[in-house]
């Protein structure tokens, strides 16, 4: 049997009498066109081996089955998918790309020992997990050069804003300057209507896609340090640095000075590399 041979995605769900749980932050995508066009936005992919998170009712799991990937693995927490999973496999193309489906919590599971190297992930993220799972994917980008070739991943909207924001936006934050200092690019794709799920949340939601750079960025307990960092200066963002950071170095306006970084100044309004900067000279003086 061929994917296309498949039965539409909503009676796949009335067979397996199978609904959105809101407990696993469960949205269903059930449009295929929109599918296809989220896994085409992840090309190429020819030799990946990829991965994708919380596969629902497989709708994007068909896509990516028909893509030029070498294999794919799914991960996904609710059992109760098995049987549609099991019927995936089966198919011609589910077989040809050696598919199979790990039943595990995501964010507990080591994707570089699972996964051999060129991965990719593509996934439409559980909202209530999806930053976390992000910052885990990007801190082994610190621990494996090239970890990931590409992450093409579906937020709410305003994660996504969050995540491309640039010094001064509204939006920027922590997750901007992680992103920032991890990967080689990072852009908007696309957003998806509510209406394009099943049930419809309250929010649009998006598609970015990340790409990784060749060399790990630093050592990984300076990725570390820059989490502290960050979470110090943007969870007082309203204050100077020179207030945000004392929690983490006592003579704070001379420490910032030295670095030639303002110490009126305040988070939003600093660039990446000055994050960075304040990070390794907190490990340096931790040495």
């Amino acid at each position: 049997m061929k994917i296309n041979d498949l039965p539409p995605l909503r009676t796949v769900l009335e067979t397996n009498n199978l609904s959105p749980t809101k407990a696993l932050g469960q949205n269903f995508l059930l449009d295929l066109n929109l599918t296809a066009r989220i896994a085409r936005s992840a090309e190429p992919l020819d030799g990946c081996h990829v991965i994708e998170v919380g596969p629902g009712p497989g709708g994007l799991t068909r896509a990516l089955l028909q893509t030029d990937a070498q294999t794919l693995l799914v991960i996904e927490k609710d059992t109760r998918t098995a049987p549609i999973m099991d019927q995936l496999a089966q198919t011609d193309e589910g077989q040809a790309k050696a598919f199979r489906v790990a039943f595990e919590d995501a964010l507990a599971l080591d994707l570089l020992a699972e996964v051999s190297a060129p991965r990719a992930i593509i996934a439409n993220l559980p909202y209530n997990v999806a930053t976390p799972l992000l910052v885990g994917w990007l801190r082994d980008l610190w621990r494996e050069a090239g970890a990931y070739r590409s992450l093409s991943l579906m937020f709410q909207r305003e994660v996504v804003d969050r995540i491309v924001a640039q010094p001064g936006d509204k939006a920027y934050g922590r997750l901007a300057v992680l992103t920032s200092l991890t990967v080689a690019s990072a852009e908007r794709q696309f957003d998806v209507p509510a209406q394009a799920f099943t049930p419809p949340p309250k929010v649009t939601s998006a598609i970015v896609r990340l790409d990784a750079r060749t060399d790990v960025p630093g050592p990984l307990t300076l990725f570390s340090q820059i989490e502290r960092v960050t979470a110090a200066a943007f969870g007082q963002r309203r204050k100077m640095l020179r207030q945000s950071l004392k929690s983490l170095v006592p003579q704070t306006e001379a420490f910032l000075e030295k670095l030639e970084i303002p110490p009126t100044a305040r988070a939003e309004e600093r660039a990446p590399h000055d994050f960075r900067k304040i990070a390794e000279a907190l490990s340096s003086a931790l040495d």
